[in-house]
């Protein structure tokens, strides 16, 4: 009986434990499924460690730029909106005899040049003066720088004759006015006007393929080749590699140097690799293996 007890006990501390931990699940663990967006929308890649989480003895670490990555999504899309066909039935038309004008009236303007002539005219050359002369007169003086006695003369005016031309007719300006001009000719003149036939025409579906961020960049460590475990003779695999992908390393010399690292980093954003550092990833990318 006191084992039958005990075993009841038991059973009834196990259903209460388990009672109490199904009482405790938090609500937002049993929540109804949701639909399915059209494009998934950005997410946080596991990044952020203090420490390298999983480093081993030998190896280096570096925290690296981890890229955002993307993903190509189809979707079917709208290529050419519902429309109509539009036929347009012709208008009939028919030829009749219709006067015309062909040449509007006008006027012309007829210009009667000028007539000249020739005038003689007398103009003054030099005006009458008087003026001192040697020799002797009603008004005389001496001139004490020569001794000569000179007498004051009136000088008359001079005149000259000149010939210019002049107008005897000046130009004028006659209106003419131009009738105008008729000509019976034919034309077409529409008797039945055109028609339109519409025809629906339903839209047009194509599908369209994008490129969508599903995570964003962050950053994280990564296994890298350091002073540890890098050797010339990697390097050097490394340059030939960067050359046959079409990237400058500088000279190959298994040097790792400002060259071949900006030829790196130039690959890995080509590549969409983690940046900044030689990683294995960039290797195995480059077909070069590390060991």
């Amino acid at each position: 009986m006191e084992t039958r007890r005990w075993i009841g006990l038991g059973l009834l501390v196990i259903f209460a434990v388990a009672f109490v931990g199904c009482a405790c699940l938090p609500k937002k663990d049993i929540v109804a499924p949701k639909a399915a967006a059209p494009a998934p929308a950005p997410v946080k890649q596991q990044c952020g460690n203090i420490i390298p989480p999983t480093a081993k003895a030998g190896e280096c670490y570096a925290q690296i730029l981890i890229p955002e990555r993307y993903q190509t999504t189809t979707e079917r899309v709208l290529t050419r909106q519902a429309s109509e066909k539009v036929e347009v039935i012709p208008a009939k038309y028919e030829t009749v005899e219709q006067k015309v004008a062909v040449r509007e009236a006008s006027k012309r303007f007829e210009e009667t040049p000028a007539e000249y002539g020739w005038a003689e005219e007398k103009i003054l050359v030099e005006a009458a003066h008087s003026e001192w002369r040697k020799g002797r007169g009603i008004i005389e003086k001496v001139d004490h720088t020569t001794g000569d006695i000179m007498c004051l003369v009136e000088v008359p005016a001079r005149y000259e004759t000149v010939r210019r031309q002049v107008v005897t007719k000046p130009a004028s300006v006659r209106v003419v006015e131009i009738p105008a001009e008729y000509q019976t000719i034919k034309v077409t003149k529409m008797v039945s006007p055109p028609q339109e036939k519409r025809t629906p025409i339903p839209e047009e579906y194509g599908t369209v393929t994008r490129r969508v961020k599903v995570a964003d960049s962050c950053w994280d460590w990564r296994p890298v080749l350091c002073e540890t475990n890098m050797s010339p003779e990697l390097i050097t695999k490394v340059q030939q590699a960067l050359v046959k992908a079409g990237f400058n390393p500088g000279p190959i010399d298994g040097t790792y140097g400002s060259d071949t690292r900006g030829a790196v980093v130039a690959y890995q954003k080509a590549k969409g690799l983690a940046e900044g550092q030689l990683t294995y990833e960039t290797l195995e990318s480059l077909g070069v293996k590390a060991k």
